[in-house]
């Protein structure tokens, strides 16, 4: 499969100590949709920040499209379209203006940019917004307004840094859509997130950083297939109820709702049906935090 990023032996290190990449290897192949996680300061944004060209590496090589970063950088950033964390546009523009502006840096002609810029605020759902000054926009449709203006030049490869930081979950579910449609349409996506129900629903691939060192890289379902047990919260009834079963622990979090975790061994439907036998019903039952979550603690806590 082509490759749309390979970085090689990155390191990155500020003054004479703080090294935030300590050789990070990693492949992305074209059409992927790769999760890059880690605690904060673990070395997400220093890689996000080499790749755009913001902050310059120590050593390794960096390969964008199959263009050197060094060698070769006008090539290699006119592949990247780039999402960063932060508003980083003239809030007193309009949004039409600010996303055919953008086309104008990498050299799209207006004639072309005008009626891209269109059709991407429409996908966005700001076609209502096309004349309406950045400022009177919700933080949700900011950040959608970015990733329009992002995908303007028609980049190969679409970089989001905490795409979705403030934005309702309503908003985020739609945009999670608009993301997994021009995925499959094959753009390259690269997310940065602490959402890892996020990561979970889109990514295919997800590779974990930390302390400047990546720990983990595999396809996010095989992730998931290490995970040993899983922390479940459940409502019963009657609610004063004291669920036992053998080797379970019901921890009480408030009268008729427990959490216990279950390994490998022990499905919730045996729990279910081990309680129903001592006429308790089991009413609700959900994953105290999504799966990713827990693992990514265990990982980075080892």
């Amino acid at each position: 499969m082509p490759i749309a990023i390979e970085i090689k032996n990155l390191k990155k290190t500020y003054g004479d100590q703080l090294e935030a990449l300590k050789g990070i290897d990693l492949t992305i192949n074209e059409g992927e949709f790769f999760g890059l996680l880690g605690p904060n300061g673990a070395g997400k944004s220093t890689t996000i920040a080499i790749l755009c060209g913001l902050v310059n590496k120590s050593s390794g090589t960096v390969s964008i499209g199959g263009f050197d970063l060094d060698t070769q950088f006008p090539q290699a950033k006119s592949m990247l379209g780039v999402v960063p964390q932060e508003f980083n546009f003239n809030i007193f523009e309009k949004c039409l203006q600010i996303v055919v502006n953008q086309g104008g840096y990498y050299g799209v002609p207006r004639s072309e940019a005008v009626p891209r810029a269109h059709m991407l605020l429409e996908r966005l759902g700001l076609k209502d917004k096309t004349n309406t000054p950045a400022a009177r926009l919700s933080g949700g449709l900011k950040r959608r307004l970015m990733i329009a203006r992002a995908l303007i030049h028609q980049p190969k490869i679409l970089i989001l840094d905490e795409p979705t930081a403030g934005v309702d979950i309503s908003l985020r579910r739609s945009m999670w859509d608009f993301l997994s449609e021009i995925n499959q349409e094959g753009l390259t996506i690269i997310l940065t997130t602490h959402y890892l129900e996020e990561a979970e629903n889109l990514c295919k691939q997800i590779a974990i950083i930390d302390h400047g060192k990546i720990i983990e890289n595999a396809p996010t379902a095989s992730l998931l297939k290490r995970l040993k047990s899983e922390t479940v919260r459940i409502t019963v009834t009657p609610e004063e109820s004291v669920p036992t079963l053998p080797d379970l622990m019901f921890t009480p979090v408030e009268p008729g709702i427990f959490e216990l975790e279950l390994s490998e061994s022990v499905t919730l439907t045996q729990v279910v049906e081990g309680l129903k036998a001592q006429g308790i019903t089991v009413n609700r039952a959900s994953n105290k935090s999504n799966r990713l979550e827990e693992l990514f603690f265990k990982l980075v806590n080892s």
